[in-house]
């Protein structure tokens, strides 16, 4: 009898120790489970404010918009909104960053099989006017970046690192000009004179004032991307 005891208990406690086992392995993998369905609603509240923070700065523009038109708009009070930023301008960095992320993705896509230097240069830089002829909104959102907007309220590092990002989707440009024998120096002088180029004729197609030219924005450009590369050509030639 105090051997079949003995075993009964021996079994009682093995049972209580894989119970405990079981516990402490299943505790962290809960946890970590939780954080990440917590993390995922998050993510889905603050898409959900970026969505309509963006209606709202199509609208007012930066200066004229505030959180409590972005709170109404997504339908949270202005508290639920500073949960995640700290302020308007936090957010029009966060719409921003996003747009310059899709922009050098699909400056990027547009090079596609590209294999001789001008092809390089003259996909990426058509890659470049495209993404906003297509995305005029990202055109008003990107014109904190060219100067339309003042830059106030965004922190020295966030607004280095949104330049970067712009100044990023030009370097495939820049590059394979450089590989056709441009000189750095004469490779960032073009890229800046496309720039302020394509910007121009941007604003152009953006405010349908192109029409008083008859021109088209897109082919305007495409001569001008030619003009860059026949330039680079002739000055190699003399080299």
């Amino acid at each position: 009898m105090k051997q079949l005891a003995n075993l009964k208990n021996s079994s009682k406690e093995k049972t209580s120790l894989a119970k405990k086992t079981h516990i402490a392995e299943t505790k962290p993998s809960a946890l970590k489970a939780r954080k990440e369905r917590l993390a995922l609603v998050s993510d889905a509240k603050k898409a959900h404010i970026l969505a309509a923070a963006k209606e709202v700065f199509e609208e007012y523009g930066l200066e004229g918009a505030n959180i409590r038109e972005i709170a109404q708009r997504a339908g949270y009070t202005p508290g639920a909104i500073y949960s995640y930023f700290t302020a308007k301008e936090e957010i029009y960095g966060a719409l921003l960053a996003d747009s310059l992320e899709r922009l050098n993705q699909a400056v990027s896509l547009h090079m596609g099989s590209a294999k001789t230097a001008a092809q390089k240069a003259e996909r990426s830089a058509m890659g470049f006017y495209e993404f906003y002829a297509s995305n005029p909104r990202d055109l008003d959102l990107g014109f904190y970046l060219f100067g339309g907007a003042r830059p106030y309220g965004l922190t020295p590092e966030l607004n280095q690192q949104l330049n970067a990002r712009l100044r990023d989707s030009l370097l495939h440009f820049e590059h394979a000009l450089q590989e056709m024998g441009a000189t750095p120096k004469v490779a960032k002088e073009e890229v800046t004179a496309f720039f302020a180029h394509c910007v121009g004729l941007l604003i152009l197609e953006n405010t349908q004032r192109i029409r008083m030219f008859q021109e088209d924005s897109a082919k305007l450009c495409a001569t001008y991307i030619t003009q860059v590369i026949e330039r680079i050509k002739v000055k190699k030639g003399k080299n």
